[in-house]
């Protein structure tokens, strides 16, 4: 603490570890100090020093993800290790000796559930249901939340709240779970769901959080006729991003060259009934473009390399 009175001197303090994180440090120092987070490895930040073009550049961004020393590796085997390694004997074994949790099992076997689920909307009550008919384990949501936090505090997964944007309300659960790193959940599964729609919705949310948007699952009603009767339908949309007085609508989708593909996912877009900005990102080399509708057409790669794209 003495040397936060000199001038000349900026104090530092990183997490996390068993014994400190984030919100220890924020307890420990409030009012002296400001939290900056750090995230693996953007896209952008990756590609600046990859050694290829930005297509073999994303295969190996989606499957290894962006953890700094990883890029350094030559091979799968030695990637695949050392992001195994990294899950195993720091997160995890943080997690079980802070909360001095006895059953590792149990860890295990929610971890590759949320592994499986990412961009999946869940709630506790859910992977209870699923722990009792497939694991033939009986554990209680509220243990299973209560895991989901230590995860969160260990900067291993975050999460994104329902929204209703005609309602302007928050719903609750279910919600989404995303990792902080894709590489450490393909780890967790042995690489073996390799799920490029999934993978790019992960992606696209971290970063978001990179750059420093607050982000959440938006929820349209839609009212349907069909042979004189009407019914309602609730309709996803990937992202509702805010920044300040900024807000904007994102679809996340790998492949709309099929018509009704994109007519699935421009359509939530097209009924939230107010002039906030709508986005459409896709992986495909184009030139960004506006529809008839306002609607931006954005490419993966030019919103992943472009900060501003946003704003396009």
């Amino acid at each position: 603490l003495g040397l936060m009175k000199k001038k000349n001197a900026d104090v530092y303090v990183t997490g996390s570890n068993s014994r400190m994180l984030s919100s220890d440090i924020l307890t420990e120092f409030r009012g002296r100090g400001d939290e900056v987070r750090v995230y693996p490895l953007t896209f952008a930040e990756f590609y600046a020093s990859f050694e290829g073009d930005k297509h073999d550049a994303w295969q190996e961004y989606y499957t290894y993800g962006g953890m700094p020393y990883v890029s350094r590796l030559k091979d799968h085997r030695s990637k695949a290790q050392y992001l195994t390694d990294l899950f195993e004997n720091i997160y995890l074994k943080d997690i079980l000796e802070r909360h001095y949790i006895q059953d590792k099992n149990v860890l295990d076997d929610l971890l590759d559930v949320i592994s499986s689920a990412v961009g999946s909307l869940t709630n506790p009550s859910r992977i209870a249901d699923t722990f009792a008919s497939t694991n033939q384990v009986k554990i209680s949501p509220e243990t299973i939340a209560r895991y989901l936090d230590y995860f969160a505090d260990a900067f291993m997964i975050s999460h994104a709240k329902r929204y209703d944007i005609k309602g302007r309300k928050y719903i609750g659960s279910p919600q989404k779970y995303y990792y902080s790193d894709i590489g450490l959940r393909n780890a967790r599964l042995n690489f073996r769901q390799q799920e490029e729609t999934h993978i790019m919705e992960n992606i696209i949310y971290n970063e978001l959080l990179c750059r420093e948007y607050y982000v959440d699952v938006g929820v349209v009603e839609i009212v349907e006729t069909s042979v004189g009767k009407r019914s309602k339908k609730q309709c996803e949309i990937d992202f509702v991003v805010n920044k300040g007085s900024k807000k904007y609508y994102i679809q996340s989708a790998l492949n709309v060259s099929d018509p009704s593909k994109l007519e699935t996912e421009l359509r939530p877009l097209k009924n939230t009934k107010d002039f906030f900005k709508k986005i459409i990102i896709s992986k495909t080399s184009m030139k960004s473009w506006t529809d008839e509708d306002g609607i931006l057409h954005l490419g993966l790669y030019e919103f992943l390399l472009n900060v501003n794209s946003l704003e396009l």
